[in-house]
């Protein structure tokens, strides 16, 4: 069971490129790759002067970092699948209570995703090209003091979140693959 085990993580890692993954990063033939999760503020009930804020709080950090990259994932939930179900049974259904059943059960999940709908997970990505060692720990504590300092909340992925975003040691499969962090 464990060399399965070991054997399905080598191949989701052959599969999005990963060669090693540290402490604080995924190693690709790319370049070592750094994520910060950056928790999203719900602009929609923010003002004008507020979301403008954000922005222009963004655009400080963007400024303070040459090489970075952006990355934003919508939530694990995803209700198609159930939806066209959903509709499928209520196009076949003959009995109206049981149709009106299904509507219902319809109207409520497009409840849940229209709630789920801020669900996203935003992702500060800093690609580390022959940086020494001892230079990349300040530089990384830079950029997440930035970040913070600018009003976001972030953390820096630490390898319990790499193992998650790439979906290595989970039970995987195609449809989760646009779960994956960009690594190439």
């Amino acid at each position: 069971m464990k060399k399965q085990r070991e054997k399905h993580k080598n191949s989701t890692r052959e599969l999005i490129g990963i060669t090693k993954i540290t402490d604080y990063s995924l190693v690709t033939p790319y370049g070592e790759l750094v994520y910060f999760i950056i928790h999203p503020t719900n602009i929609s009930v923010l003002s004008e002067s507020s979301v403008s804020s954000r922005i222009y709080a963004l655009m400080t950090v963007l400024k303070g970092i040459a090489e970075i990259e952006m990355l934003c994932l919508n939530s694990k939930e995803n209700f198609d699948d159930n939806k066209e179900y959903l509709k499928k049974r209520m196009e076949e259904e003959e009995n109206p209570i049981i149709r009106k059943l299904l509507m219902q059960d319809s109207t409520n999940l497009d409840r849940m995703q229209v709630q789920m709908a801020t669900a996203r997970e935003f992702l500060i990505i800093i690609r580390l090209k022959n940086e020494k060692e001892s230079d990349v720990f300040p530089y990384l504590s830079r950029i997440e003091k930035s970040l913070k300092d600018q009003g976001f909340t972030a953390k820096r992925a630490d390898n319990a979140d790499n193992d998650r975003g790439t979906g290595i040691g989970k039970n995987f499969s195609i449809k989760q693959s646009q779960y994956f962090w960009a690594v190439a």
